[in-house]
């Protein structure tokens, strides 16, 4: 990954004028490189975050994306190319979402990791049941995500997301950096504060890949098993677990 330079955002003051280090930091390194960045970051654009993350963490930064739009992958392709974007393939996923991430991989300067469940949809269903996500959606949900993303994420100290406060109530109080401290590492969302509509002039501005299924009705797309279309008026991630008190896969919480 070539990360490029850091601009004015004061980094000397908060002592990250230095260049990524390649081996892993201890926990209080990385608790305290979440609370500098989050002081620092607070109100600061997408691009300068993303620069920030990426120029802090080097090698061991990678982008998570579900493959919804690829607004934070592009983001990151124009100021640290070629860095690792972590796509959860379940298994599944609708066809669409699976064509998004195909062409970021073909179309934009990020190296693009597919990472599966350790048993296929196949074996899961030998050993658990079929239809487990119908059944039990949080261990579906952690087979064929938590875990597998736990186990990408050991390769680095920090990740991004494009976690949005305006994409529900679970989510307005979303940080732009913060430490996780169940993963132990740094968290960065770097449009946290944009709106659905800054989302779509961004995509508009630099033609970036969006799921088809957006213009058939759907506000929040997952597996197919559990997504459904939202109906006018309802929240976007309301056809997510429809059938379900669930709002989350367990990824973000």
């Amino acid at each position: 990954m070539t990360v490029v330079a850091a601009s004015n955002l004061g980094l000397v003051n908060l002592g990250f004028s230095q260049p990524a280090q390649t081996g892993r930091r201890s926990r209080a390194e990385l608790e305290a490189l979440a609370a500098g960045g989050a002081a620092l970051l607070k109100d600061a654009p997408a691009e300068e975050i993303a620069r920030w993350a990426a120029t802090t963490f080097g090698e061991r930064f990678c982008v998570t994306s579900s493959m919804a739009d690829a607004v934070v992958a592009h983001v990151f392709s124009r100021v640290a190319p070629g860095v690792d974007v972590v796509f959860l393939d379940t298994g599944l996923h609708f066809p669409e979402t699976l064509r998004v991430r195909d062409i970021v991989a073909q179309t934009m300067n990020v190296n693009v990791r597919s990472i599966r469940p350790r048993k296929t949809v196949g074996q899961q269903d030998g050993e658990f049941g079929p239809r487990l996500f119908a059944r039990s959606p949080d261990e579906c949900c952690f087979l064929r995500k938590v875990e597998p993303l736990e186990r990408a994420l050991s390769d680095y100290d920090s990740w991004a997301t494009g976690l949005r406060r305006d994409e529900s109530p679970t989510r307005a109080n979303t940080p732009v950096v913060a430490f996780d401290p169940k993963k132990g590492k740094v968290k960065v969302n770097p449009i946290a504060a944009w709106t659905q509509s800054d989302v779509d002039s961004y995509i508009a501005r630099w033609n970036v890949p969006v799921n088809e299924l957006f213009k058939k009705g759907y506000g929040s797309i997952g597996c197919w098993p559990c997504t459904r279309r939202t109906k006018a008026g309802e929240d976007p991630r309301a056809g997510r677990w429809a059938m379900f008190e669930k709002t989350e896969c367990g990824l973000h919480v």
